[in-house]
């Protein structure tokens, strides 16, 4: 009887994607441990600022004022009344809101300023609130954190913009890490639920997996919106597809008051009324406006009116620009909402998507869990890694295969 020399042992082929997955697994944990901390900042500091509107308005109950059928004080009574309070004193702008006290803002901004709240139908003062230079309230705080965690603008605002489009690829790549190679029950069971019965490793895993891809839109929206504000490459390029190979053009379009004009029509009271008059009669049921007086030590300073049709959302407002001088309306070079093409409407909703107002209230409940589920990523996946590197007892060496846990927590 011959012997038989049985065919060497084929090697078992891998899995088509094994090698995109380990190359995103990679990516996914250095990435991840790069900017973890920028994004929990980033992200937590958004939860905070995304009601500030509704906190501030509970807690501050005597701003609110009811709508009455009188017009609303024009630009030139409130001007009287903070020069009464504040003579001499540069108007800076002036914030009307359906529903809420009239906000009155003078000085330069950043270099310190002065907030008169003035009931907009009788002139009443409200609350004064004086800021030093540097000084900002806590929304504001944690508005600046959420931009360029409070280091210097030049720093911290690439640190997380870039930062953020790092975070774009990282959401990609937990797709790419979540999605099972089979789609069976047990798979589904690990892939759409958490254990909160099972060990903390298996529920940190969970927390990280499932909330990971339950809020992959929302997160993924918030961060490819956010960037539009900071990295210019990015902001063009997005327009430049969404609207068909148009270019992006800088917002204001460069209107300047004709300075040759100075003194020969209206003092800049009578400017500033005539000009208010024209933007409410086109828009009387606006509910909110927001007046830019124009720098009147600077004769080519423009007045600047924004109107707000939707109380609590921005996507659709228009803005108009006067001559200081003859209260000229200037030529709008940006198309209103209802004139505009598709990609130019996704720009003007990009703060809307970013808070999550577009979609009203419920939008912003979405835009905080999103936000507070983006925050615990880089801390959940921290945890998942450190587990992974913590040595092993002396004495306990693992066997070569897969342990129990491990087994427990495959995808």
């Amino acid at each position: 009887m011959t012997s038989r020399t049985l065919p060497p042992a084929q090697p078992k082929k891998k899995h088509p994607r094994s090698l995109f997955y380990r190359v995103s697994a990679w990516l996914h944990l250095w990435l991840g441990l790069v900017t973890g901390i920028i994004m929990v900042i980033v992200c937590v500091m958004a939860c905070v600022w995304v009601f500030n509107d509704e906190i501030t308005t509970l807690l501050e109950p005597e701003t609110r004022v009811a709508r009455q059928e009188a017009p609303v004080l024009p630009p030139s009574r409130l001007k009287a009344i903070a020069d009464s309070v504040y003579p001499g004193k540069r108007m800076n702008y002036a914030m009307y809101q359906q529903g809420k006290a009239a906000y009155v803002v003078l000085g330069e901004g950043r270099r310190g300023n002065t907030t008169l709240r003035v009931n907009p139908y009788t002139g009443h003062v409200i609350s004064i609130k004086e800021q030093q230079e540097g000084e900002v309230d806590f929304f504001r705080w944690a508005l600046n954190g959420h931009r360029f965690l409070w280091l210097p603008y030049k720093i911290g605002r690439p640190v997380v913009n870039y930062g953020t489009l790092i975070f774009v690829f990282i959401l990609i790549t937990g797709m790419v890490l979540w999605w099972p190679k089979k789609w069976k029950k047990s798979t589904r069971e690990k892939s759409f639920s958490i254990k909160w019965k099972a060990s903390f490793k298996r529920v940190n895993y969970d927390l990280h997996n499932v909330l990971g891809f339950y809020s992959l839109v929302v997160v993924l929206a918030m961060a490819l919106t956010g960037m539009v504000y900071g990295i210019e490459w990015y902001s063009k390029s997005m327009y430049w597809a969404t609207t068909g190979g148009k270019t992006l053009h800088p917002f204001g379009g460069g209107a300047v008051s004709d300075s040759l004009q100075l003194g020969r029509h209206f003092t800049p009271v009578q400017a500033m009324d005539a000009a208010w008059a024209q933007v409410v009669t086109k828009h009387p049921e606006a509910q909110g406006f927001y007046y830019s007086f124009a720098d009147t030590s600077k004769p080519k300073s423009t007045i600047s009116i924004t109107i707000y049709p939707t109380a609590g959302k921005f996507y659709n407002h228009r803005n108009y620009q006067f001559d200081q001088h003859t209260a000229k309306m200037f030529p709008s070079k940006a198309p209103a909402y209802e004139e505009a093409s598709a990609g130019e409407k996704l720009r003007k909703m990009n703060y809307d998507i970013h808070v999550g107002s577009i979609l009203g209230f419920p939008g912003k409940v979405l835009a905080f869990f999103g936000s507070l589920i983006g925050a615990s990523l880089p801390i959940t996946g921290f945890i998942i890694w450190y587990g992974k590197k913590r040595k092993k007892p002396a004495g306990k060496k693992p066997l070569n295969r897969r342990t129990a846990a491990d087994v427990e927590m495959a995808p």
